[in-house]
């Protein structure tokens, strides 16, 4: 096993042997701050990235209208450079998150109109015969560790490509480097920091490994990294594009010769091969492909539901289960079968045994919340396949206090907050003014009404004491109330794959000055309330680093509590403007006026793509 080492604050020494210090999976954390700073002489070089893009464009006679896919864009440079000579359906892909978000603020700065989204190229989750062109430019390819993955990546290109759609790689000219690369050099990056660099060739001769130790003059040793890339030469990437069946391979005569604004060492950018090729003809004759047979688990609409108006699934329920019907049969590739009777479930999954299951049974087994976590438990000893998260991040993320720890531990912030369960007495509960009262387990704002926002003892003695009773045997917990803006994030995907959708701010603004501004159980459930057509929702205008700041605080919760496929994380504002965490939702609601789904209308996805691409990220992180 490769030893991994990217180190902060110290180094190996001398090295003799690069290629076993080598981490497998390099790439996934090289690409940031310094990378920029290292190679900013070429990446971050206007001259090279406009004379890529004439070369892009005349080679592969791009037109404004093409629909154009960046892969592996980092900081999107190429993308930008198109957008700014009217090209207009672009989208970038890449793997660093750092990257994206750079290139995504670039955007917005200039105003242009570009999507950049997280992913990996082996694996690209754009939709099928989508694309005129495909590139991957600045030596973005060759990264990975077997050769495999490299076809890999082509055959993802080859999916979301036209029929005889166009692709492009610039990458490293394998004879060259590797008859001249230099073993050892140094430069000066910025006033304070050098880089210091070796390089060898892999024992096989099949890849050169570098590495760089990066020196602070007062802080010394910032980072010891080691990376690498597969050489190919002129005969054996044409092999490989080949053997994914592309077609009229054309290798450039003339190499790129990178400039350098530092006139340093150039490394793998310094001779390039462009090398430009036809995806094969698809057929447009439609086939007759047997579509995939797909069990959706809802809540059981014969059973009390004591969540819901009258403790029963009421006509508006029904009826959003029939809206979800109806846009799941727009997915054309698959048969949708809904199973909802708990008293046979388990009989039912014995005696079938679906091969996949869209688990959508948020309301939990017989309707019970308490046990939402149960459906995944018997899905899981049954061995059935399905979408969401599992029983263990489905409990962990019902108990708010554990989900406040561990968001502390994350240095994610919180609302302060004190634990009471049902044998503290209301004397040592510390005044935290104004403050929300709520039970420690649970979703769906049961527990949380108008008068759960206490603003002196006497208040929150009463309010306690009612949900002792109406909680028994559960702990409650007193909050700080946030009163500033309410904001939702919503995750589909999974590591490394992640589409975050555009943020969702709550608007109060309609609600009367008595009434409390939260999202409180009367607003969800309860049509005849005050609050109920008052609340609405809109696109939040944050500025771009606090917007960064919350989806990197989502993204870290979802990772470290096991979310999977899709979830939803509420935040809100204390009164100094410091957003704080609110809520971890694994499996969300799915309902077609749900958060999840409005936040996807701020993004031009519709509810049946919604639903589509929840399905496709549990299909793919299950391989089916």
């Amino acid at each position: 096993m490769k030893n991994s080492r990217v180190l902060l604050g110290k180094t190996l020494g001398p090295v003799s042997d690069l290629e076993r210090h080598l981490p497998t999976e390099w790439w996934k954390t090289l690409f940031n701050s310094l990378y920029l700073k290292t190679d900013g002489d070429v990446v971050e070089n206007e001259h090279n990235t406009k004379f890529e893009v004439d070369l892009l464009t005349e080679k592969l006679n791009l037109n404004q209208q093409d629909h154009i896919l960046d892969l592996c864009c980092g900081q999107g440079r190429h993308s930008l450079e198109l957008a700014r000579r009217g090209f207009n359906n672009i989208t970038g892909v890449d793997r660093s998150r750092y990257l994206i978000r750079l290139a995504r603020k670039r955007a917005t700065q200039e105003k242009l109109y570009l999507r950049f989204c997280e992913g990996d190229a082996r694996n690209v989750r754009l939709p099928a015969h989508n694309y005129d062109c495909v590139y991957l430019m600045g030596n973005s390819f060759g990264y990975f560790e077997k050769e495999d993955d490299d076809a890999n990546v082509l055959k993802s290109i080859k999916k979301i490509l036209k029929s005889e759609g166009k692709i492009a790689l610039d990458i490293t000219n394998g004879d060259y480097l590797r008859n001249n690369f230099e073993p050892r050099s140094w430069e000066w990056i910025d006033q304070n920091q050098f880089v210091c660099r070796e390089r060898s060739l892999s024992a096989d001769k099949s890849r050169i490994i570098s590495r760089e130790v990066i020196v602070h003059a007062e802080k010394g040793v910032i980072t010891d990294q080691f990376y690498a890339e597969r050489l190919y030469n002129e005969e054996q990437i044409k092999a490989l594009l080949e053997k994914v069946e592309f077609q009229n391979i054309i290798v450039e005569e003339e190499n790129i010769i990178a400039n350098s604004t530092r006139n340093h060492d150039l490394g793998m950018m310094a001779n390039r091969l462009f090398i430009t090729a036809i995806a094969p003809k698809k057929s447009v004759a439609k086939t007759q492909t047997k579509k995939q047979e797909i069990t959706v688990l809802l809540g059981d609409q014969n059973l009390p539901d004591k969540i819901k108006k009258n403790g029963i699934f009421n006509e508006e329920d029904i009826a959003t289960v029939n809206k979800l019907k109806n846009n799941l049969s727009q997915l054309g590739d698959y048969n949708f079968n809904y199973f909802d009777n708990h008293k046979n479930l388990f009989k039912f999954l014995q005696n079938n045994k679906p091969s996949f299951i869209f688990n959508l049974c948020d309301e939990g087994f017989n309707n019970d919340a308490n046990m939402e976590l149960h459906i995944a438990a018997i899905l899981e000893m049954l061995n059935i396949p399905y979408s969401g998260s599992a029983p263990a991040t489905l409990a962990l993320c019902y108990n708010k206090s554990i989900i406040r720890a561990i968001a502390n531990d994350l240095d994610v912030p919180t609302p302060q907050e004190t634990y009471c369960d049902n044998m503290d007495q209301a004397a040592s509960i510390p005044s935290i003014f104004p403050a929300l009262l709520k039970p420690n387990c649970g979703d769906s704002s049961v527990g949380i009404t108008a008068n759960a926002v206490v603003n002196n003892t006497s208040q929150l003695i009463n309010y306690l004491d009612k949900l002792k009773k109406e909680f028994p045997n559960m702990g409650i917990l007193i909050q700080e109330f946030l009163s500033g803006n309410e904001y939702s994030v919503g995750i589909i995907g999974n590591p490394g794959n992640y589409h975050v959708l555009p943020i969702l701010e709550v608007d109060y603004s309609k609600l009367p000055k008595d009434l409390p501004k939260i999202l409180g159980y009367e607003s969800k459930w309860l049509p005849d309330s005050k609050y109920w057509n008052l609340i609405s929702y809109k696109e939040s205008n944050l500025e771009e680093e606090k917007k960064r700041q919350l989806i990197d605080n989502a993204i870290k919760l979802f990772e470290r509590a096991g979310c999977r496929d899709y979830a939803r994380f509420d935040f809100r504002s204390d009164k100094e403007g410091i957003i704080k965490l609110l809520e971890v939702n694994p499996n969300p609601g799915w309902c077609w006026d749900g958060k999840l789904n409005i936040m996807a209308g701020f993004g031009n996805i519709s509810y049946n793509e919604l639903l589509g691409m929840i399905l496709n990220a549990a299909k793919e992180r299950l391989n089916l």
